[in-house]
């Protein structure tokens, strides 16, 4: 199983689908990066050379892609400052609502959780 930036990625599947296993790169940035290191998206994982390897990693970092650790502590502080400063995101997030204006009188039960019936007991 090929390593890449610390993460392991699975060796079947196609590079194109692998490097999306990393957290912060998609689809779509996958295919830039294979055509930055001029790598066949069609090869499988298992199969990369060292070199290639090196120059996933060398296009990753010339691009200044921000991923997996260093992008989640940048996402959880963008919503720290955002409570912090009281704005009405930041105070849907504490309270787990729905935070970009969905309706939350039907629905939203992914945010909210499970129903709890108020004020119909006896």
């Amino acid at each position: 199983m090929p390593r890449l930036l610390g993460i392991d990625i699975p060796n079947e599947k196609r590079i194109e689908a692998a490097l999306p296993y990393v957290y912060g790169i998609g689809r779509p940035t996958a295919s830039r990066i294979l055509r930055e290191a001029n790598i066949d998206p069609d090869i499988r994982a298992g199969e990369l050379t060292d070199d290639q390897l090196s120059a996933i990693v060398q296009v990753i970092s010339a691009n200044n892609l921000v991923i997996e650790g260093d992008l989640r502590r940048d996402i959880q502080s963008n919503l720290k400052r955002l409570q912090q400063i009281q704005s009405v995101r930041g105070l849907r997030h504490r309270k787990g609502l729905p935070v970009r204006g969905q309706r939350t009188k039907t629905n939203a039960r992914t945010r909210k959780g499970k129903r709890r019936t108020v004020g119909a007991s006896k």
